[in-house]
C-alpha cells in the first residue's frame, strides 16, 4: 500500500538538505573518493572529462542564444563570467586583451563543499577552457589561486595564444576540437 505525507513532523525539522546542498554534496564526496583513492592527478583528470563534455554543451547554449557560429574574444570573457553568475559564482573580468583574460572570483560555486577538493576545480578549467578553444582556436588555463587550496578567492588565467609568458605558466592547454 502506497503512503503519502502530506503532512508530517518532518515538515517543520531544520534540515539542511535541498537539491542543490545535496548535489554539491554528491560532487565534493565523488571527487573526494577519486583524490583518495587515485590521487589528485587522475582524480583531476577524471573531473576535467566530465567538465570539457560540459563546456561544450554550454558554449553551443551561448552560441545558440547569440545565433552565431562562434564567439568573439569580448563574448567569451562575457559568457565565462555569465554562466559563473547562473550557476552562484561571483567571476569578474580583471584584465582581458588578444592574448589573455585574467578573471577573479569571490564565491565558488560549489560554496565550502570545495574545500580541500582541487579536483573539482578542473570544472572551471576545463568548462573556461573548452568554451575559449572551440570559439578562439586555443586556450590554457591556469588556476592561479583557487578557494579549495585555502585562498580566500580564485584567480583565473585564461591564455589565447602561446607566449612566452603562458608556456612559463602551469596550466592546462585546450585546443580546438580537441582537450
Amino acid at each position: 500500500m502506497e503512503r503519502t505525507m502530506s503532512s508530517t513532523v518532518f515538515d517543520d525539522l531544520d534540515v539542511p538538505l535541498e537539491r542543490d546542498v545535496f548535489l554539491r554534496t554528491l560532487i565534493r564526496e565523488l571527487s573526494g573518493t577519486l583524490q583518495d583513492i587515485v590521487g589528485l592527478e587522475e582524480a583531476s583528470g577524471f573531473v576535467s572529462v566530465v567538465g570539457q563534455n560540459i563546456g561544450r554543451e554550454i558554449n553551443h547554449y551561448y552560441k545558440d542564444a547569440l545565433q552565431t557560429d562562434a564567439l568573439d574574444r569580448r563574448q567569451v570573457a562575457d559568457a565565462l563570467v555569465d554562466l559563473k553568475r547562473r550557476i552562484k559564482g561571483d567571476f569578474s573580468i580583471l584584465e582581458e586583451n588578444e592574448n589573455k583574460i585574467v578573471l577573479h572570483n569571490n564565491v565558488c560555486p560549489f560554496a565550502e563543499k570545495v574545500l580541500e577538493r582541487p579536483a573539482m576545480c578542473m570544472m572551471t578549467s576545463n568548462v573556461f577552457g573548452s568554451i575559449a578553444a572551440e570559439n578562439l582556436g586555443y586556450a590554457k588555463v591556469v588556476l592561479d589561486e583557487t578557494i579549495a587550496e585555502g585562498h580566500g578567492r580564485c584567480m583565473v588565467t585564461v591564455h589565447l595564444a602561446p607566449t612566452e609568458e603562458s608556456e612559463a605558466a602551469i596550466g592546462r592547454e585546450y585546443v580546438k576540437g580537441g582537450s
